[in-house]
């Protein structure tokens, strides 16, 4: 068994879920709502992973508005009323989760709505997995993955030489070497290889099917062999 104060922390969109059909149906509901006309052909898949408000002020730029905090309570109405619910777990995810929480602690850490992040993993009954589930509050302290990241470090009295991030954006990346530890980017998600490679990412992965053992050969090498 892997010590208690070591652990595994998990990005979610792009990592355990394919969020990006719900995602893209909330944004086209945010921008209809302050009276914008959405593009058919309309591509977020490359924006999916910093905090919402970020993406919507970058959407909204193409119509010259700054209204972000009205579209992005928008967004999270047209979200929670049903856009969370059209996310699909990636092949090979819940057999890895059980697999790495038979070895360490699990955590999400997503800069999604806590609230909305619960709600996913419980409807697809990968809940029970994590020993917490963390996101972005109301508050806006810890939207950010290097704030959220030390959050989860400090509550929970986790040694960063024993954890690592798992991730598909460079911001999750950014988040653990903000903290000092150390990363695994994931090629199934929203972010590229360059990206990942050029944020510093300490492994790369391919597919879910891998992702067990390289996160357990990263926090307890002398289980993995």
């Amino acid at each position: 068994m892997v010590s208690d104060l070591s652990a595994i922390l998990l990005d979610l969109d792009g990592t355990l879920i394919a969020s990006e059909p719900g995602i893209l149906s909330s944004c086209r509901a945010a921008l209809r709502a302050l009276g914008h006309t959405t593009d058919p052909a309309m591509d977020i898949a490359s924006i999916i992973g910093p905090p919402i408000e970020d993406v919507m002020s970058y959407l909204l730029k193409q119509f010259g508005d700054d209204r972000v905090a009205e579209a992005v309570d928008a967004y999270r109405q047209d979200y929670g009323a049903g856009g969370l619910l059209l996310s699909e777990v990636y092949d090979g995810i819940p057999q890895a989760l059980r697999a790495m929480s038979r070895s360490a602690r699990l955590y999400l850490a997503t800069s999604k709505r806590e609230t909305f992040a619960r709600r996913i993993l419980e409807n697809k009954k990968l809940d029970s997995q994590f020993a917490g589930i963390y996101g972005s509050t109301p508050t806006g302290d810890i939207d950010h993955k290097p704030e959220l990241i030390a959050h989860i470090l400090r509550e929970n009295g986790l040694d960063r030489d024993r954890c690592v991030m798992v991730g598909d954006r460079r911001y999750d990346i950014a988040g653990a070497h903000a903290n000092g530890m150390r990363s695994i980017g994931v090629l199934w998600g929203y972010g590229t290889k360059e990206e990942l490679e050029h944020a510093g990412a300490d492994l790369l992965i391919e597919t879910p099917a891998e992702l067990a053992a390289a996160a357990i050969g990263i926090i307890a090498p002398e289980t993995s062999n």
